[in-house]
């Protein structure tokens, strides 16, 4: 079965700390973890922070909750992947990066079938502008065959395809047919949409009728972390409510959705300065 690895480090660049900032009382990279442990298609679920001594908070966290945790470089995360599956025998990798709080077990399970169905190398359920996406900024997850990513880390030499972990895997695709559903698919009102890759890798990326793009639930800003607050208070602070219930939120409430919508997400391309 898949694991999951969730990557986080203390030094964000726009939100120091954010991966450990308190969200409804518990860290934020509890509330990722946590909900990303419900996914029934894991087997396990790993944190992968860096060798930083700034970063020996999350493995201190790491080991107070008996979470599984890997350490590896700050700034190449495809070299941290690689080494995290490598460490724990995975056969398929699923990425989450932690400040994804609202991160759904049903998308997580969702996009590993979208793999397993389709026969595919990398299954994602966003893609960066140009290729758009219907689920909201949030629940991003990406899925990929430890064959794919064993390729990536060998060949892939351009700073974002380093730091960004995947994108040597689905630069410059094409479409490569129609959207279809699966008779046997388990998520409702979701398509299959395949692509390939000039290297190619065969990829399907998991879309949604109606349309949430335009949603943001990550958090990388003050404002980000304000909205994401405001969602689990209406929910009593526990993490038990689906994302389903967050758009239901949303349609009832549009002011939250007002928050942080003037913040501007990270194209593919941009990469930490400090490199």
């Amino acid at each position: 079965m898949p694991i999951a690895i969730i990557q986080a480090r203390m030094s964000s660049s726009r939100l120091p700390g954010k991966v450990l900032l308190d969200l409804g009382g518990q860290p934020m990279l509890v509330r990722v973890v946590e909900r990303t442990r419900r996914a029934r298609s894991l087997r396990r679920v790993v944190v992968a922070t860096t060798t930083d001594p700034g970063d020996d908070p999350i493995a201190e966290l790491c080991a107070a909750r008996g979470y599984d945790c890997y350490r590896g470089s700050l700034f190449d995360v495809l070299d941290r992947y690689y080494q995290a599956a490598g460490t724990y025998c995975a056969g398929t990798v699923v990425r989450i990066t932690a400040d994804c709080p609202v991160m759904d077990a049903e998308v997580v399970d969702a996009t590993v079938t979208a793999l397993q169905f389709a026969g595919a190398d990398f299954a994602a359920s966003r893609f960066p502008p140009p290729w758009g996406r219907t689920y909201p900024i949030g629940l991003d997850v990406e899925v990929a065959t430890f064959a794919a990513l064993e390729r990536a880390w060998k060949e892939a030499d351009r700073p974002h395809q380093r730091e960004h972990v995947m994108p040597y895997l689905y630069e410059d695709m094409q479409p490569d047919g129609d959207p279809f559903p699966h008779p046997d698919f388990p998520l409702t009102h979701a398509t299959l949409t395949p692509w390939k890759s000039p290297r190619g890798f065969r990829i399907i990326r998991l879309d949604h009728d109606p349309d949430y793009g335009r949603y943001r639930w990550t958090v990388d800003t003050p404002a980000d972390l304000e909205a994401l607050r405001r969602i689990y208070a209406n929910f009593g602070n526990r993490d038990d409510f689906s994302w389903r219930n967050v758009v239901a939120l949303y349609r009832a409430r549009p002011e939250l959705a007002a928050i942080n919508a003037t913040v501007q997400h990270k194209s593919l391309y941009d990469v930490d300065e400090r490199v």
